[in-house]
């Protein structure tokens, strides 16, 4: 029997494993298996290659749980190792099995690609066992099993054993304080977790039956002893559809995969995006766009991140671009580094360069679309606009490609993309500042009356109704020379787009004065502005209309943009009055109780126009409306 100290260069790895490695304890679990698979894709290289004659039909993992002798045991029928190859990549942490094996086997099989650093991802077991054993018997010719046993610290034992298959068995002996990690259910959700899509089968389960020993070609041996084994329980789909290539996939493979990625989730996704990438990195993976609420509900565990087929983290903010969060699926790329911390990955040099990939692909499938297919564009815009538009606004790359294919709704419902729709209106909708001025609306039914004005005057608006939608605009009006926005109700319409022409008053400035103190009686003064304006004649007397800076501002604030003023802003609107209006002509000859009820009556309707009547106010302008219909 051997015994010895664990070379661990300078200083004990387990404190660094416990606090550093690993944040998580389950994730133990996703490193012992890792590293079984290792140990049969090796042997699959290997015997590929020729260099070992052995097996590799059933080549598996196994997850036994023993809640009685409060074990764990991962066992594969994998490589195994010699005595010597123990002390090398378990006692000697300065070494990594994995890392010297690729280097060796970098170019035989990329599809058998190792997936763990064997030596600091074994040694995650001691989070949550008091003592952990080895127990391998080497794929090689006449190997004698050994058994390693360590309680922890940096001494173990190392002595000859019996073992009749070959591969290896961890046994983790479970620590009292890590017993949840006895109870199948947190046992099953791991695997679930880590290992859903490993691409060796991998089976679980508390009830053992018996084998007969097997020779290398796995042949029964003659009077060879039995060794348990768990009973069949796969856990994993050992070939998910991101590891095929595109062309061998239906549109319903990628359906059915999106149910098995989230069986909850009833709703099918509007279309997806196959990753297939191996220069100059490797990367493969799905992405689906479900379909969007307008509410903009941010799901940012809803993409998984894989290395290898190793599940990583379902927390992809910061790693890839925030709008891409929007979207469901899996990416998977060995270039990842799976044990280190969120800040890393988001500083890594491979995972930037896989982020801004990604980010051109998605552009450039919403681009294909477009072109090939404009019409059912179109019909899955109001789906898809939330997460170009947060996009846009996001990133610069993807803004310059989405402005090609982003598209406005007019309220006779026809789309335009923006230079489509500046061609369209810039002949009636140039201002005298040579503006180019596009009218919109963020709510057809609330602010029909504005919309109708500016189609009566031969003005086209367009719908721009997401949470963003006023973050979008400012963006816009950034990036497109002598372009403008504003609401239909930002102000009386021809001063949201002003010509040279100029409609006279028939008020006279006298009568305005005389008019402005009687109707500012009839408004709270904090809230609104009297204001008098020469509108046209078939306008109404009073409308209510608010500053587009100002809305804006505060939509911007609200959906969190912050604003340059500090504190909420106040809620302030301009109540317009129509000097050219024949009710408000009549008005300055009205005598002062008919007057101050025609006034109360016109800025009751104004207010009604726009959902503002409440309460006492309401029940004040019925009673009047009915006592001036009787008169």
């Amino acid at each position: 029997m051997q015994q010895g100290s664990i070379n661990v260069q300078t200083e004990n790895i387990f404190p660094i494993i416990k606090k550093f490695l690993y944040s998580d304890h389950e994730i133990f679990l996703r490193e012992l298996v890792s590293n079984a698979v290792d140990a049969t894709q090796k042997l699959k290289t290997l015997s590929g290659l020729g260099e070992l004659k052995a097996n590799i039909e059933n080549l598996k993992v196994e997850v036994i749980l023993d809640k009685e002798k409060k074990q764990l045991i991962i066992r594969d029928n994998g490589i195994g190792m010699t005595s010597d190859e123990v002390d090398k990549y378990i006692n000697q942490i300065a070494f990594s099995g994995a890392e010297e094996f690729v280097q060796k086997y970098k170019d035989a099989d990329a599809k058998n690609s190792i997936i763990g650093h064997f030596g600091l991802g074994f040694y995650s077991a001691f989070m949550v066992a008091e003592q952990v054993e080895i127990i391998s018997k080497s794929q090689k010719p006449n190997s004698t099993p050994v058994k390693w046993t360590c309680d922890g610290s940096p001494n173990y034992t190392m002595e000859e054993t019996k073992k009749k298959i070959k591969g290896t068995d961890i046994i983790l002996h479970i620590a009292e304080d890590s017993a949840e990690f006895l109870e199948e259910s947190r046992i099953s959700t791991i695997l679930n977790k880590y290992c859903k899509f490993l691409p060796v089968p991998i089976k679980f389960g508390t009830n053992e039956r018996t084998e007969k020993e097997r020779d290398s070609e796995g042949n029964v041996v003659e009077g060879g002893k039995e060794e348990k084994i768990v009973e069949d329980n796969i856990v994993n789909n050992t070939d998910p559809a991101w590891t095929k290539t595109p062309s061998g996939l239906s549109d319903e493979d990628y359906k059915s995969f999106y149910r098995e990625l989230y069986p909850m989730t009833f709703e099918e996704p509007l279309f997806h995006i196959h990753l297939n990438v191996d220069f100059p990195f490797n990367l493969t993976g799905i992405l689906y766009f479900p379909k969007l609420k307008n509410n903009l509900e941010l799901q940012k565990n809803k993409i998984s991140l894989y290395s290898n087929q190793v599940f990583i983290t379902d927390n992809v903010e910061n790693i890839v671009p925030e709008f891409l969060t929007l979207l469901h699926g899996v990416i998977d790329s060995p270039d990842i580094p799976l044990n280190v911390s969120r800040s890393y990955l988001q500083e890594d040099a491979a995972v930037k360069k896989i982020s801004s990939h990604i980010t051109k692909k998605v552009a450039d499938k919403l681009n294909s679309m477009f072109k090939n297919d404009r019409e059912d564009f179109e019909k899955k815009w109001e789906d898809i606009k939330v997460f170009i538009e947060f996009g846009m606004l996001t990133d610069e790359k993807f803004y310059d490609k989405a402005s090609k294919f982003y598209l406005f709704k007019s309220v006779d419902g026809k789309f335009y993309t923006i230079e489509e729709y500046k061609a369209k209106i810039e002949a009636n909708q140039t201002d005298k500042n040579e503006k180019t001025v596009v009218l919109y609306a963020q709510d057809e039914k609330e602010q029909y009356s504005f919309i109708q004005t500016a189609t009566d005057r031969e003005y086209d608006v367009v719908i721009l109704n997401t949470p963003i939608s006023s973050h979008l605009i400012s963006k816009l009006e950034q990036k497109e020379d002598k372009l403008s926005f504003a609401r239909v109700d930002a102000d009386t319409i021809d001063k949201l787009i002003q010509k040279d022409e100029e409609i006279p008053s028939k008020l006279s400035d006298e009568e305005k004065e005389k008019l402005k103190p009687i109707i500012e009686e009839a408004v709270e003064k904090e809230k609104f502005t009297v204001q008098f304006e020469n509108m046209s004649e078939n306008d109404r007397p009073i409308i209510i209309t608010q500053s587009e800076f100002m809305r804006r501002m505060k939509e911007q604030q609200m959906s969190g943009g912050g604003n340059m003023f500090g504190g909420a802003l106040p809620e302030m609107y301009n109540m317009v009055v129509n000097t050219n209006h024949a009710l408000v002509s009549e008005l300055v000859n009205q005598n002062d109780e008919k007057q101050k009820d025609t006034i109360g009556q016109l800025v009751d309707l104004a207010l009604l126009s726009q959902n503002m009547l409440k309460g006492e106010a309401m029940s004040n302008f019925i009673k009047r409306s009915v006592e001036l219909m009787k008169s």
